[in-house]
């Protein structure tokens, strides 16, 4: 046998979780410039390491590499906006 009075319940949750996924905004867990960074960093470590051995250019290498995938990430999360 039916039971009708559950169904209101129902709809009232059902219309909460469709307002819930109607979101426009994405909830990113973390952003592209700390990412991007990091990984320009290792990437310009190690180019500067192969490409002269010195540690003053590795040390330069980094942040220059920090840097430019800093900015690059930057890039990434301001078109992710528009």
């Amino acid at each position: 046998m039916a039971n009708p009075h559950h169904r209101k319940k129902h709809k009232e949750q059902l219309r909460q979780f469709q307002k819930e996924r109607t979101s426009t905004e994405s909830k990113a867990k973390g952003k592209a410039a700390n990412i991007f960074g990091i990984v320009g960093a290792i990437i310009g470590l190690a180019v500067a390491y192969f490409a002269s051995g010195n540690l003053i250019w590795v040390a330069v290498g980094a942040i220059a590499g920090g840097l430019g995938g800093y900015y690059t990430g930057k890039n990434i999360d301001n078109a992710g906006k528009k």
